[in-house]
């Protein structure tokens, strides 16, 4: 029954066509990808039920995207599964009121997800290309709470620090100290850190008054966090 569930929703991911179909995708991948692995924070189920997955790959890999799997936006780069866009999202325990910087912005998939439950997001990416894709998108899309820039993340968006949480995308070797410096005291940051090319640790660092506290919270593969030379 369970393989038969499974093919039925396949078929149903590739002949989805409406904006019908496509909220029963998303209401689907909540109930069966996110809640029922333990994400429960309310702002997060809610991002991911109305945020349109879809509406941030390529037309090839629409079929695919409610899929609980990563898929490639170009240039060498992916969208993030959904349950991991869920979790490290849950993971910053966001307010309405926190202003989030995001590092490795993509198609601007999760940066819609937290500008949905926060007052704004910085958002930075790389690749040109990408930067200006995901700017145009998230303005068609009418998410103005989003300030997309092209350019290294690594030193972060200093004139617009403090911000109340920090979430990267990409896998690095260390925590950037420009970042842990543009935390707000009590600020989160979220990052997978470890070898290059390797399984990373999805690290939750906290700024006290006088230290950073850091958790590590499960296994991750990410892209590699991209350097200006």
């Amino acid at each position: 029954m369970k393989t038969l569930t499974i093919i039925l929703c396949v078929l149903f991911s590739i002949h989805a066509t409406s904006q019908e179909d496509y909220a029963i995708l998303r209401k689907n991948m909540v109930e069966k990808q996110i809640q029922a692995r333990g994400v429960t924070h309310l702002p997060t189920l809610t991002a991911m039920l109305n945020v349109p997955r879809h509406e941030f790959v390529p037309e090839a890999v629409k079929p695919y995207a409610y899929f609980d799997q990563p898929l490639p936006i170009g240039d060498g780069q992916t969208i993030s599964q959904p349950y991991i866009v869920a979790f490290m999202t849950e993971a910053l325990r966001l307010k309405k009121t926190d202003r989030v910087l995001e590092i490795g912005t993509g198609s601007g998939y999760q940066a819609a997800v937290l500008a949905t439950i926060v007052d704004s997001v910085y958002t930075i990416e790389i690749v040109e290309k990408l930067a200006l894709e995901a700017k145009q998108r998230l303005k068609t899309m009418k998410y103005n709470n989003i300030l997309v820039r092209s350019g290294d993340g690594y030193h972060g968006w200093p004139e617009k620090a403090p911000f109340d949480a920090i979430m990267v995308t990409a896998g690095a070797e260390t925590i950037p100290q420009a970042l842990i410096d543009q935390l707000k005291i009590g600020g989160r940051l979220i990052i997978p850190v470890g070898p290059h090319n390797g399984v990373r640790q999805l690290v939750l660092a906290t700024k006290k008054k006088n230290k950073i506290t850091k958790k590590n919270l499960m296994s991750v593969r990410f892209v590699p966090f991209t350097r200006d030379e």
